[in-house]
């Protein structure tokens, strides 16, 4: 029996991968930094720490700092998606149709509180979130458990009651890793892609066919 449902939010509520990519580029030019798009999109699902870590120069996170690096770049992409903020195809639709059938909703997100708080009160959404868990909550991010484990701790609920809504593969392994099966978003890797990946037991493009009671079918 469905019981609850954990919400990645880059790529799942929101559809931002791509402004992602635009403030790291921009984030390179002003440190001088050649761009490895083909390298960062491999990392996709990851936190800061390890993107700068791996794309940016040693002496570059040292000088300015991880913290430093991700509290620029982050306000950096708020302000280039602030205007084309909107939520995933179907979303609101499945988030309503969930509370009505009393299962409870979380989000699960390696992002900083500041963008997870940009997306929740900017879409008006944050009310059908009975848990929220970014960052700075956990000692890992994806693809460590612990983000997940947190959020079932916090909904009171056991994985196998669960379903995880991912995009990437870092998310889908931080879910397997909690014991949770996944339905993929078709957002940064295709439905075959997705498909393939042990323990998602669906992909879709967005969120328009889903229903709680074809949902209760996967758990």
């Amino acid at each position: 029996m469905l019981k609850g449902a954990i919400f990645d939010m880059d790529g799942v509520l929101v559809d931002n991968m791509q402004i992602h990519v635009e403030a790291f580029v921009e984030m390179a030019r002003r440190y001088g930094v050649t761009f490895d798009h083909e390298r960062m999109m491999s990392m996709n699902g990851m936190g800061n720490g390890e993107f700068f870590k791996v794309l940016f120069p040693p002496e570059v996170v040292e000088r300015v700092g991880v913290a430093g690096l991700s509290e620029e770049k982050e306000a950096l992409y708020r302000e280039l998606f602030a205007s084309q903020l909107a939520p995933a195809p179907g979303l609101v639709e499945l988030l309503e149709a969930l509370r009505a059938a009393g299962v409870k909703c979380a989000v699960g997100s390696s992002g900083m509180k500041k963008n997870v708080d940009f997306v929740l009160d900017g879409l008006d959404i944050r009310r059908y979130f009975d848990a929220v868990v970014c960052s700075e909550m956990v000692a890992r991010t994806k693809p460590a458990p612990d983000i997940y484990l947190l959020a079932l701790s916090l909904i009171g609920l056991s994985a196998d009651e669960c379903l995880v809504f991912e995009d990437a593969l870092a998310g889908v392994e931080a879910a397997r890793a909690a014991g949770i099966r996944t339905v993929g978003l078709a957002t940064s890797l295709s439905r075959e892609a997705l498909a393939a990946v042990p323990d998602v037991v669906l992909a879709v493009d967005d969120f328009a066919t889903l229903s709680p009671e074809s949902l209760a079918k996967l758990v």
